[in-house]
């Protein structure tokens, strides 16, 4: 049984708290909202005032609060995490921020001999209850498995992401990715219905292709991936299907936000010679042009 101090309480922390509990681990939670606090000890967990009576005597401090202000406010200032943390405690970040706040935090505890990990989560508060969560997990690899065992009560698939900070930014690039096919998927079938396409319909049709199944599951691994551009489907003609897509929306009134910015892409692939190659090889385009930063990056 390991002690655990659990600070922020919300939807998906709270439900991440119960699973610690039931996994047989004590948790001392903490929350500015006092239904929140009361829901966990309802839950089994134990009450503190503060942030620094959570962490008084914890082996893990779980941060999962909404930014990266006041994930440094709860562990740094009056009444903070890091006055009454031991040394060999290991601080678990949880919570999705910007991951220069995650390398800041990491550094201004480092000053005071305490390790973290960034652990932030992917899916959905459901998947909060049920323990199903999936783990993002930066930070150093002993860290890690120290942790593991406490992170696998709240989730079912714990990635070690590579090193400090990768656990954070690994989250934001999902999170791009799933934020702006959102919208995406919004417009297309705003589109659709304004066509006089059944909604349902189309959703079965997409899910049979590559709209719907993704890029990152079926063309990219068949191509790109595999330095691979000769053309299943070539650029020249994808661009003129999206050019034929973007003045229907228009003849319709219905203004499409992301397909101009995609255009321009794909006439950036055109004037660079790619016309012919593969669709996927946009990627192969954009890696080429920004190589550079790549390579500072490692």
């Amino acid at each position: 049984m390991a002690n655990v101090a659990f600070i922020g309480l919300g939807t998906m922390g709270l439900a991440m708290a119960r699973n610690i509990i039931e996994g047989g681990h004590r948790v001392v939670g903490y929350d500015m909202s006092g239904d929140a606090v009361a829901d966990h000890v309802s839950n089994g967990g134990i009450a503190a005032k503060s942030s620094s009576e959570a962490a008084d005597g914890a082996e893990f401090v779980i941060t999962m609060l909404p930014n990266g202000e006041i994930v440094k406010s709860v562990l740094f200032d009056a009444a903070g995490v890091v006055e009454t943390i031991n040394s060999s405690s290991l601080v678990i970040d949880m919570s999705t921020i910007h991951p220069s706040d995650t390398d800041e935090i990491r550094n201004a505890l480092s000053l005071k001999n305490i390790s973290m990990i960034d652990a932030p989560v992917g899916r959905t508060s459901q998947h909060a209850r049920t323990g199903n969560l999936l783990i993002m997990a930066g930070g150093d690899g002993a860290d890690i498995e120290k942790a593991r065992p406490v992170l696998q009560c709240m989730g079912d698939t714990v990635l070690d992401c590579g090193g400090p900070g990768t656990g954070s930014r690994m989250k934001i690039i999902n999170n791009l990715m799933s934020t702006v096919l959102n919208v995406l998927s919004a417009e297309v079938l705003t589109l659709a219905e304004t066509t006089g396409l059944d909604r349902n319909l189309a959703i079965d049709v997409m899910n049979g292709t590559t709209a719907g199944m993704g890029h990152l599951s079926t063309t990219y691994p068949a191509k790109v991936l595999k330095d691979d551009l000769s053309p299943d489907f070539m650029i020249d003609l994808a661009k003129k299907d999206l050019g034929i897509a973007i003045a229907m929306s228009e003849q319709l009134g219905v203004p499409l936000a992301l397909a101009g910015e995609a255009m321009s892409v794909y006439s950036d692939a055109h004037a660079d010679g790619r016309g012919t190659q593969d669709w996927t090889a946009i990627y192969a385009m954009l890696r080429e042009k920004y190589s550079s930063l790549m390579a500072a990056a490692k």
